[in-house]
C-alpha cells in the first residue's frame, strides 16, 4: 500500500492528494504532526534518499529554527531536528512500499504508477 507522508493544509500536499485521486492511485494518509515519526522509518528513509534531500530547507520550519541549530548540519542533528520538527520533511514524501518520492512531482508520479 502507497502512503504520502505530510501535513493536511498544505498546497503541496493537496496537489499531490488530487493527482493521485485523478489517477485512481489507493494510499493511506500519515498526518506526521499528528501521528508523530518514528525513528525506524526516518532511518529507512534517509537509507534511500539521503537526509540532505528530505530536509526542506526552504520551509517555515527551517527558518524558524536557531541559527546555531541550523548551522554545520550533518546526519546525525538532521535526524534529531526532524523527529523533534517533522515539518521539517520535505512534502510530500511518498511510499510506494518501493521506492521514495520526495516532493510532488507530477512526471515522477507517472513514472512511479504508470
Amino acid at each position: 500500500m502507497t502512503t504520502i507522508y505530510g501535513i493536511k493544509n498544505c498546497d503541496t500536499m493537496k496537489k499531490a492528494f488530487k493527482w493521485l485521486d485523478d489517477h485512481g492511485v489507493e494510499y493511506q494518509f500519515h498526518d506526521y504532526k499528528k501521528r508523530g515519526l518514528d525513528q525506524k522509518t526516518l532511518n529507512a528513509w534517509i537509507k534511500q534518499a539521503g537526509w540532505e534531500a528530505l530536509v526542506n530547507r526552504r520551509g517555515l520550519t527551517w527558518r524558524k529554527l536557531p541559527e546555531a541549530e541550523r548551522e554545520d548540519i550533518n546526519e546525525a542533528k538532521a535526524i534529531k531536528l526532524i523527529l523533534a520538527n517533522p515539518s521539517l520533511i520535505k512534502r510530500p514524501l511518498l511510499d510506494t512500499g518501493k521506492a521514495l518520492q520526495v516532493g510532488f512531482n507530477p512526471e515522477a508520479y507517472q513514472a512511479l504508477f504508470g
